[in-house]
C-alpha cells in the first residue's frame, strides 16, 4: 500500500507558518505520510515537497493581479492536474481563498477530499459565501467559534480549531521584557501605532495617526511613539511622512518589526483594525481602532448592506460588544482619536474592566490549533472511522 498523500497551498507568509506547524502536527499522527504541493520555506523546512514556491501567489491589488492573471490561470491549472495525478488522500487549502477555493472545488469534483484552513470572514461580509465555499470544501477550519454555526445554517461542515495567535502569545504577556528588548529607557507612556502593512493603508491612515500622536502628546509629557514597519518598504514610506508631518510634541521611533513587542510594551495602541487588533488584545494592551475606506468603497458598503457585523474589530465582535472604541470613517479623526486615548491613558482603571474579558477570549481562542486542524482533517481522511490517540 502506498504510504498516506497530503496535497497542500500556501501563498504568503502566514500561510507558510501555518502550513509548517499543521504539516509537523499531522506528522504526529502520520508519521509516514508524503506531503507535496506549492510551499513556502518554512513549509520546505517541516518536510514538504515544494513543486511551486508560495510566493508564486504573493499579490495583492487589481492592477498587479490583471497583470499577472495569465501567469496565475496557468498555475491553478497545472497544479490542479499535478494534485490529481498524484491521487493524495486529501487535499489542503491554506488561506488563499482567491486560488484555494477554486483549487479545491475542481478537485472536490474529481473525488479527492479536500480542506479548506482558515475560513474567510464570513461573519463581517456576505455570509451567503458560506455556501459557495461548502462547494469546495468538504471541510472547513475556522479560527472563531462564531463562524461554525454560520457555516450550519448552510449545511457545510467547519469546524473551530482556535487561533494560533492565541497559543503563540501567553496569557500574562511580559511588559517589562518587551521594553527592555526595545530599550525603552524613558519614563514617559508609550504610544504604539500601527497603520497597516500596505502602501494604501500606511498612506490613508498614518498621517492621521501622527496628527492624533501629536494631539496626545500636547497633553502629556514625554510621550514615546513607536509604528513598527512590516518590512524595508514600509519603512521608507513611514520615514516620509514623519519628514512631512513630524511630530512637536512626542518622540517617534520606526521599528524593523517588532510589532508584537510595540504592542506589548506600549501603554496603549491605535491601530487600524485586522490582524492587529486581535494580537494587541491577547497582549492585553488598550486600544484605539481608527480606520477609514475610500468614500466610494464606503458608499458601497452601505448601499448594498455588505458589513453584517456592528463591529469591524475582533476584540468587539469576539465579545458581543464594544470593549474598545472604533472611530470610523468620518469620526476617524485626530481629535476623536486623541480623545479616545487620552481616556485611556490618564485613567488606568478603565481598562481593568475590560482586561478580564480579553483573558477571557483569549483563553477560549487558546486549543493548540495546530493539534485542533490536525485532528480534523485525520477525522476525515478516516471518514468517520475512529483514529488511534497520536
Amino acid at each position: 500500500m502506498k504510504s498516506l498523500r497530503i496535497a497542500l497551498c500556501a501563498g504568503e507568509a502566514s500561510g507558510d507558518l501555518l502550513a509548517a506547524d499543521l504539516v509537523r502536527a499531522l506528522r504526529e499522527r502520520f508519521p509516514d505520510a508524503e506531503f507535496a504541493g506549492i510551499a513556502g520555506p518554512k513549509m520546505r523546512a517541516a518536510g514538504v515537497t515544494s513543486w511551486w514556491d508560495a510566493s508564486e501567489l504573493s499579490v495583492m491589488g487589481l492592477a498587479e493581479v490583471l497583470r499577472h492573471l495569465p501567469r496565475l490561470l496557468r498555475l491553478r491549472r497545472d497544479f490542479r492536474q499535478r494534485v490529481l495525478d498524484w491521487t493524495p488522500d486529501v487535499f489542503i487549502g491554506i488561506d488563499a481563498p482567491d486560488f484555494n477555493l477554486g483549487v479545491e472545488k475542481w478537485l472536490k469534483a474529481r473525488g479527492v477530499r479536500t480542506v479548506h484552513d482558515v475560513s474567510p470572514s464570513i461573519w463581517a461580509w456576505r455570509e451567503a459565501r458560506a455556501e459557495k465555499i461548502g462547494e469546495s470544501a468538504d471541510r472547513v477550519l475556522c479560527l472563531f467559534p462564531m463562524e461554525p454555526p454560520i457555516y450550519a445554517m448552510h449545511g457545510v461542515d467547519a469546524r473551530f480549531i482556535g487561533h494560533p495567535l492565541a497559543d503563540a502569545l501567553p496569557l500574562d504577556p511580559d511588559r517589562d521584557a518587551a521594553r527592555r528588548e526595545l530599550a525603552i529607557m524613558g519614563d514617559g507612556p508609550v504610544l504604539a501605532l500601527l497603520p497597516g502593512s500596505r502602501m494604501g493603508e500606511i498612506a490613508r491612515m498614518l498621517p492621521t495617526f501622527l496628527e492624533t500622536a501629536d494631539r496626545v502628546g500636547k497633553q502629556i509629557a514625554n510621550l514615546e511613539v513607536l509604528i513598527p514597519a512590516a518590512d524595508e518598504h514600509c519603512r521608507h514610506a513611514i520615514e516620509s511622512l514623519l519628514r512631512q508631518i513630524p511630530l512637536a510634541h512626542a518622540y517617534a521611533r520606526v521599528l524593523d518589526g517588532h510589532a508584537q513587542q510595540a504592542m506589548i510594551a506600549s501603554d496603549a495602541v491605535l491601530l487600524a483594525s485586522g490582524t492587529a487588533a486581535l494580537e494587541a488584545m491577547l497582549a492585553k494592551r488598550p486600544m484605539v481602532i481608527g480606520h477609514r475606506i475610500s468614500p466610494a468603497t464606503y458608499r458601497i458598503v452601505k448601499l448594498f448592506g455588505l458589513l453584517k457585523s456592528r463591529f469591524v474589530s475582533l476584540p468587539n465582535v469576539l465579545a458581543g460588544r464594544e470593549l474598545v472604541p472604533e472611530c470610523l470613517q468620518d469620526d476617524c479623526t485626530p481629535e476623536r482619536l486623541a480623545d479616545e486615548l487620552l481616556r485611556w491613558l490618564r485613567d488606568p482603571s478603565a481598562f481593568a474592566t475590560v482586561e478580564p474579558e480579553f483573558l477571557r477570549i483569549h483563553e477560549e481562542l487558546r486549543r493548540d490549533a495546530s493539534s485542533q486542524a490536525a485532528l480534523a482533517i485525520a477525522d476525515l481522511i478516516a471518514q468517520g472511522e475512529p483514529l488511534p490517540a497520536p
